[in-house]
């Protein structure tokens, strides 16, 4: 008989990642990067509260990368608002799988969501020519709002 927790076959995951594409990111990034920046960044939003966004990772070049297996509602809405109200900020996906659907029974893929809304993607694997864009990565630990805070 299988255990109460373990219904499905499913192990924990003992990695320090989340997933395992971010776990094959961090081994394809460490020979390619000076430093692997995995969820070191903070970027504050707002949409009815005040919110933070830690990215998966931030590249050598400043470039922000999030890493999806599934591409959540409030996750495409969240990036919408942080791009609102950071436009200087380089944010691109890597999926697992590119080609899902948005939702069952929808007809748009998550790289159609991200073509429709300007967002560059990549399937599974960080291209190369985004690790050798120039650039410099951020040069503090938290990004800030621009404007004042409505909750307060």
């Amino acid at each position: 008989m299988a255990k109460w927790g373990n219904v499905y076959g499913r192990k924990h995951n003992p990695s320090e990642y989340r997933s395992g594409l971010e776990d094959a990111t961090v081994e394809y990034l460490k020979d390619k990067q000076e430093k692997v920046r995995y969820e070191e960044l903070r970027i504050e939003w707002e949409d009815l509260k005040y919110r933070t966004y830690k990215p998966d990772f931030e590249l050598d070049n400043g470039i922000i990368i999030e890493t999806k297996g599934r591409f959540m509602p409030d996750d495409r809405r969240k990036h919408l608002e942080i791009r609102k109200q950071h436009p200087e900020l380089d944010i691109r996906f890597v999926f697992s799988n590119a080609n899902a659907p948005l939702n069952k029974g929808s007809k748009t893929r998550y790289f159609e969501w991200c073509e429709k809304n300007n967002f560059l993607w990549a399937h599974r694997v960080i291209p190369l020519e985004w690790l050798q864009e120039s650039g410099t990565p951020a040069t503090t630990k938290r990004i800030k709002l621009k404007t004042e805070r409505k909750d307060k």
